[in-house]
């Protein structure tokens, strides 16, 4: 199965245990600082990564880490050791704060560009996205030099890609099949 479609299957069972035991909020934040810590510890990502180490070693590393976590969050650790998804755990943190966000009428859009956004730019996007979704939005900007110019939007399942990558694979593909 697919990462993606595996990480929004676990935040969505989260995200309804949440809603159903009233605890959005506290997961959310919780899912946050997942976010947060495992994108920031490069360490921390090649452990959860790593197959040499073992199920138990990480779930002891991550109730450590994540300690005071609300019950939903630390049974999603609990979970994904179990499955051996545990590598998925930055992924899902990320899906769940995202349908929780449309849950409350607002999208985040995620803008790849190869620098960072100036506030001017920022700001056409928010609400360029703003009429297109018609709800509340907050830009995370990612840097990839890989895109070498231009940008990819995704907000929700919807994805724009401007990127001067892609239009050279397409010009790639074009050639390729008229060949």
């Amino acid at each position: 199965m697919n990462e993606s479609r595996a990480a929004i299957r676990y935040a969505k069972a989260i995200l309804d245990l949440a809603v159903e035991n009233k605890a959005t909020d506290a997961v959310e934040k919780d899912m946050r600082s997942v976010m947060q810590t495992i994108s920031d510890n490069k360490e921390l990502s090649d452990m959860l990564a790593s197959p040499i180490v073992k199920g138990e070693a990480k779930k002891n590393a991550l109730t450590a880490i994540f300690k005071g976590s609300h019950s939903i969050s630390e049974g999603l650790i609990s979970i994904l050791v179990d499955n051996k998804r545990v590598s998925l755990l930055g992924m899902v943190a990320e899906k769940f704060v995202i349908l929780n966000e449309q849950l409350k009428g607002q999208d985040i859009a995620v803008v790849t560009t190869t620098v960072p956004l100036t506030t001017a730019l920022e700001k056409q996007i928010l609400e360029k996205v703003k009429n297109i979704t018609g709800n509340k939005v907050t830009i995370k900007n990612n840097i990839d030099e890989s895109i070498v110019g231009g940008f990819i939007l995704r907000v929700g399942d919807l994805q724009f890609d401007a990127s001067v990558a892609n239009k050279l694979n397409s010009l790639k593909r074009e050639f390729t099949n008229s060949l």
